[in-house]
């Protein structure tokens, strides 16, 4: 099970774009976190931002980004692997001349899983959706986060423990070619 995943990673992570003055990653993310079970979870993730703003205010604008993963997760020698995808949607609070920007997120999308069990845990599927809401602040190369993450199966296939994730991440921004 391993091998799949490590070969997987690997493809993910080395995808380039041949498109024209297009940047096919804008961020490469590192993030830790534990379960209330204190399952311990680590991430590798690669995001791609929108390239449009939405509902543009004096307060404030909404914008967001492609985020894939790797995912590790382990407690007391059990061990789970993941791959994820997701599109979060963020609102930029302040003006964006601002040299700092706060924000919230959110967003759903979907995760393999190399098993379906972890200590007590039962996920019953290898396969999950990804749920996450967040606050961050954004300034210059960088983007520090606290997001909460919730997988599970949504009760497509029983029994559905899922698992709710609290992270810290920060991300490193390319700078604009």
């Amino acid at each position: 099970m391993k091998k799949w995943f490590l070969i997987l990673s690997l493809c993910f992570f080395t995808t380039t774009s041949f498109a024209e003055n297009e940047r096919f990653i804008d961020e490469v993310t590192l993030g830790a976190g534990n379960s209330k079970d204190d399952i311990g979870i680590y991430r590798l993730g690669l995001r791609k931002n929108f390239d449009r703003t939405f509902l543009d205010s004096d307060y404030g604008w909404l914008s967001g980004y492609y985020e894939a993963s790797t995912n590790y997760w382990e407690k007391d020698g059990d061990r789970i692997y993941g791959i994820a995808f997701s599109p979060v949607f963020v609102y930029y609070i302040g003006d964006k001349s601002n040299s700092i920007h706060p924000y919230i997120e959110a967003g759903i999308g979907g995760a393999c899983l190399s098993d379906t069990k972890i200590k007590n845990r039962d996920m019953s599927s290898n396969l999950n959706f990804e749920d996450r809401a967040g606050i961050g602040i954004r300034t210059g190369s960088f983007d520090l986060n606290a997001r909460y993450l919730h997988y599970s199966n949504a009760s497509i296939v029983q029994p559905n423990d899922g698992i709710d994730i609290f992270m810290f991440t920060i991300s490193y921004i390319f700078p604009a070619s």
